[in-house]
């Protein structure tokens, strides 16, 4: 009886190993980054909406790379989205009460990308809640757009610019 125990074992850890393996040739991140300006003139306590210029994807290099093609991927999830100021140098988050991206494409309807609300740190730097949503048409894409939202609770006395570090999973069949 114990033989079969070991060997049951032994079987059901190659069959997991395995799995793992055929995952991790079959999913890759691809990083992008946005820069994001929140204008002094911003208001206090009411949304403002803040419009980038658009994001230049490189996937269909990151998908060559990768031994795939955009048409054999199969799901693409943003796996993390952190924020950071970049200028001025100093300053911390303390002046943010929430924030809100979207993404859109021109042939892509606007959804959610990443959140937080009632945000209090005295940091320069921020991880935002990414939500759960399939992003494969918007990464497919050769470039998308990034809508902000922000709340403000405190004045700015000068711009801000935030670079948003953006982190998607992919998965996709090889050639």
């Amino acid at each position: 009886m114990k033989s079969k125990l070991i060997a049951l074992t032994a079987c059901m850890s190659v069959f997991f190993t395995s799995c793992d393996a055929i995952d991790d040739l079959l999913t890759f991140n691809i990083s992008n980054e946005a820069s994001i300006k929140i204008k002094s003139t911003s208001p206090i306590n009411l949304p403002s909406e803040i419009i980038t210029p658009e994001v230049t994807t490189n996937s269909s290099s990151e998908f060559e790379n990768n031994k795939t093609k955009a048409n054999l991927v199969k799901d693409v999830k943003l796996r993390s989205l952190k924020l950071s100021i970049s200028d001025p140098t100093d300053k911390t988050f303390t002046f943010l009460k929430s924030i809100h991206l979207y993404i859109s494409t021109t042939d892509s309807n606007e959804i959610e990308l990443a959140y937080q609300d009632n945000i209090n740190v005295s940091t320069n730097g921020i991880d935002l809640i990414c939500t759960d949503k399939r992003l494969d048409q918007y990464i497919k894409a050769n470039s998308y757009k990034i809508r902000t939202k922000v709340t403000l609770k405190e004045t700015l006395t000068k711009d801000v610019t935030v670079k948003a570090d953006m982190k998607f999973r992919v998965t996709a069949d090889p050639f």
